[in-house]
């Protein structure tokens, strides 16, 4: 059967190795029977460097490299920070933050999802500080222990600023969402980021559009399968 699957938001870290092991599961069970593998983002809960010896990070890239599939990689807003040298050691491809692929028929705009975010007005300010190459290189020029306390204190920053926002605020932009569609020609959208799987259907200039939205893994686990049939929107147990 041919088809590709995407998967974001799997957050992984040494505390819940639950969902670790979901993943390793589904790397050996699902993806290994794929044309492609996508994952869109926040594969990793945080990220302070390609130097970072946790042992984590290395059993990921070492399921990833034996998959015998091409694995492709679009930053997330907490993994934004990957590099070429973990890439090289997962086997991974690093994609642009928006990347169109044509497979089975259809062309398809995948990205993480946070840029479309832009109700959020205080979060894409914070996101073009962090994503300016200069403050990027100069972290990543910090001792690692400095590194892991400012990334432990700026996600709790995050949590507690998360409070106090509703959930149309954290959510995707419709307008955004638009636009960007339009402007890349396409008339599907794959993304990740808002944790709140669904498909929607939309009309650009008279034609019918779809955005697919991956979930986040919880308690459970998300992929997108697009194949010849068109796209589905898939959760399974760990």
């Amino acid at each position: 059967m041919s088809r590709t699957l995407f998967i974001a938001d799997l957050h992984l870290c040494q505390e819940e190795p639950a969902i670790t092991a979901g993943f390793l599961h589904f790397l050996q069970r699902e993806a290994v029977h794929c044309d492609a593998l996508y994952i869109l983002g926040d594969l990793f809960e945080a990220w302070i460097g390609d130097d970072d010896p946790n042992p984590l990070h290395q059993t990921v890239a070492e399921a990833l490299h034996a998959l015998p599939v091409p694995v492709y990689f679009i930053h997330g807003n907490r993994d934004f920070l990957i590099g070429r040298r973990f890439a090289r050691a997962s086997g991974m491809m690093l994609l642009p933050e928006e990347h169109v692929l044509a497979r089975y028929g259809h062309r398809v705009l995948i990205m993480h999802g946070d840029t479309l975010c832009t109700d959020d007005q205080g979060y894409q300010r914070f996101r073009a500080k962090v994503h300016n190459r200069w403050i990027q290189t100069l972290f990543l020029a910090l001792p690692l222990f400095i590194r892991k306390h400012i990334a432990a204190r700026m996600r709790a920053d995050s949590k507690q600023a998360n409070q106090h926002k509703s959930v149309s605020i954290m959510d995707v932009n419709q307008q955004a969402v638009e636009a960007t569609m339009l402007r890349q020609q396409v008339r599907m959208l794959i993304h990740g980021h808002t944790h709140r799987p669904a498909i929607h259907t939309l009309t650009l200039q008279g034609e019918t559009a779809e955005r697919v939205v991956l979930g986040a893994w919880h308690t459970k686990g998300s992929m997108i399968q697009l194949d010849d049939s068109g796209v589905q929107l898939i959760e399974f147990d760990f």
